[in-house]
């Protein structure tokens, strides 16, 4: 297969990967709201994170040992694809009658098995490239923009498309169909995609460890490899609040009547979209920042940048502060693309190949697992008490609490990780002073 073919190959898969997830992730909390269930928004954005745990790492370990990558990308998106088809089937049969169970367990199916495929197609996308004589560093970013693209172009589908009740997909179950029948097409598509063969077997024994993949935590014992994993884990907090709220929260500012007519009340997803637009082009400035600055710097740019994202949502509105809500959304780019795609390569680049699937599990782990968890569920609990259990609720505050949450981390991050590439320069400095 020629080099051109291998990218356009991996542009599909990229834009199916997320257009899949862009069909709901937005929007799902203003259906949660209107089924009766804002008080648990957190958790269904929780789950996310609670699968993130466990599944990456154990889908990459398969991936790593057993059943080529492509394979295990085509059988998580089929499962994820039936079971959120099956919800969306639920929930437009229950009408008013939803129950939280029935649906949360269809729900919960469906994104165990579609989270670990972030991890496995970007495995799945450096091994076909550098089969193809190409730089992961260099040429990942403009392939993984157009999952970005697929991302905007099905949230602005289920903005302006409406039902036959003439409510607008985004609001209603009419989602997760879409969502759905998207992951089914992936599920097709990834068994033409290049082989990513497994880990070849050792002749000698092999330790339990290393026949399950579990060799990859060993990455904890290098001291700023454990920081790295720990301020990821502390980031990945701030990945799905304003996912889980931000459409909600916009939604919201229609029973005020100062913004009941404004166009951004009535159009929430639309004007979100304008995060997943800034994150296109930010990808494209990833393999200029790392080469620049490092891995520390840029990851530092994230970590401000989501205090400034979280900052202007609290401080903004509809109408006249509409800006600030567009500010929010254009650093949006920078807080997510610099952290996930250029930790992604950060561990690509600096973990050996037996073990690399295994060890962006690990990373989606400690960032959509743990982290995203435990954000998601704290996130819950403010958001809770500032919103819909207080007698006047305020947003805002939420918002400013996030913004004053992500500083912290960011000035600590500083503080505590070294850049490996600056140690890398030093440690060359010093076996020349030794030589000399």
């Amino acid at each position: 297969m020629n080099k051109s073919n291998v990218t356009v190959k991996l542009i599909l898969m990229n834009f199916l990967e997320f257009a899949a997830w862009g069909a709901y992730l937005t929007s799902m909390g203003s259906f949660l709201a209107r089924s009766g269930f804002g008080p648990q928004i957190w958790l269904f954005f929780a789950t996310q994170g609670f699968v993130s745990i466990f599944m990456p790492a154990l889908m990459g370990i398969v991936a790593d040992k057993w059943i080529p990558a492509q394979k295990v990308l085509s059988l998580c998106q089929g499962v994820a694809g039936l079971a959120m088809l099956a919800a969306g089937f639920y929930a437009m049969r229950a009408g008013a009658d939803i129950q939280f169970g029935p649906f949360y367990a269809l729900y919960t199916l469906s994104i165990a098995f579609y989270m670990p495929t972030i991890a496995i197609s970007n495995s799945v996308a450096y091994n076909a490239l550098e089969k193809a004589g190409k730089d992961p560093v260099k040429d990942f970013p403009p392939i993984r923009v157009f999952g970005t693209v697929g991302f905007i172009l099905t949230m602005l589908f289920v903005n302006f498309v409406k039902g036959g009740d003439g409510v607008q997909f985004q609001h209603t179950y009419n989602q997760f169909f879409v969502s759905g029948i998207l992951s089914l097409v992936l599920c097709g598509y990834a068994l033409t995609l290049p082989n990513c063969p497994c880990k070849p077997k050792s002749a000698g024994s092999q330790s339990f460890a290393e026949a399950t993949g579990l060799s990859a935590f060993r990455l904890f014992k290098q001291g700023q490899f454990a920081i790295f994993f720990i301020f990821s884990m502390l980031l990945g907090a701030s990945l799905q609040v304003t996912n889980g709220y931000a459409n909600t929260f916009i939604t919201s500012f229609q029973e005020n009547p100062l913004y009941a007519n404004a166009w951004g009340a009535h159009n929430a997803n639309a004007l979100i979209s304008i995060s997943q637009i800034s994150e296109t082009l930010c990808i494209l400035l990833i393999p200029f920042f790392m080469k620049k600055f490092g891995i520390k710097k840029v990851m530092l740019i994230a970590m401000f940048a989501w205090v400034f994202r979280f900052g202007f949502f609290g401080a903004g509105n509809p109408g006249p502060g509409v800006w600030m809500f567009i500010l929010s959304c254009i650093v949006y780019g920078v807080a997510f693309d610099f952290f996930n795609i250029s930790g992604s390569l950060f561990v690509n680049e600096n973990t050996d190949k037996g073990i690399r699937s295994s060890a962006q599990g690990l990373f989606m782990l400690m960032t959509n697992g743990l982290g995203a968890s435990i954000g998601t569920w704290a996130a819950g609990r403010v958001v809770n008490h500032f919103v819909y259990n207080a007698a006047e609720p305020s947003w805002s505050t939420a918002w400013f609490i996030f913004a004053c949450y992500s500083l912290v981390v960011g000035v600590l991050f500083a503080i505590l990780f070294k850049d490996p590439q600056k140690a890398a320069k030093k440690e060359k400095e010093a076996v020349r002073n030794v030589e000399a």
